[in-house]
């Protein structure tokens, strides 16, 4: 689950670049207004007018700025990356894709449950009540993101079949009950937090 806000008052562009986002990059979902209960991995923004009202609600979330191209704006940080019109669409995807690798491998992509928190660059959960470490694949890493995004909603063992394995022809929903069962037992071992992940009605969900 890959979530893009793309903020614009055009509404052809609107209407229209999302039709392509999401077809080119059917793993991706777009939404054009802002919402609290969606974590995003990235923005674009249409022009540097949206950019403080974004800031000031998404400090760590990756901006892509689509700017006129005698535009004197410069990428001034790691977060607000400007892309100059008019846009040539495989470059924009490519920028698109490429951000959010780094940025969810980055220290900024660090995600926050209590009391837990999942940094993916090293690939380790904290319990930040002990300082306890631990160690998880990047498979695990996957399955945490996808259950953190889903902002507490239970998550179907289909569902997860469809977005984290992509349905690769060897995978089942009994894979996907050994993943997990494994990676509750790594969490679960930590007897000083509650557990992380439920399990129930045929999914599971995240604690958070």
């Amino acid at each position: 689950m890959t979530n893009i806000l793309f903020l614009t008052a055009n509404v052809l562009l609107k209407s229209d670049l999302t039709a392509q986002i999401e077809y080119c990059l059917p793993e991706y979902k777009v939404f054009t207004e802002d919402n609290e209960e969606t974590v995003f991995d990235l923005a674009l923004l249409d022009g540097k007018s949206w950019l403080v009202d974004f800031r000031a609600k998404h400090s760590k979330v990756p901006a892509l700025i689509l700017e006129p191209a005698d535009s004197s704006e410069f990428t001034e940080n790691n977060l607000d990356i400007f892309i100059y019109k008019p846009l040539i669409l495989a470059s924009l995807l490519n920028q698109i894709k490429s951000t959010i690798n780094v940025f969810a491998n980055s220290a900024d992509g660090t995600l926050y449950f209590d009391p837990y928190e999942l940094h993916p660059e090293d690939r380790s959960l904290i319990n930040t009540l002990t300082n306890k470490a631990i160690k998880l694949t990047e498979r695990e890493i996957d399955i945490l993101a996808y259950l953190y995004k889903a902002g507490g909603k239970l998550v179907s063992k289909e569902e997860l079949l469809e977005n984290v394995w992509e349905y690769s022809p060897e995978t089942t929903t009994h894979t996907i009950e050994t993943h997990i069962y494994r990676l509750r037992k790594k969490i679960d071992d930590d007897e000083s937090a509650a557990p992380l992940i439920v399990a129930e009605d045929g999914g599971y969900r995240l604690e958070r």
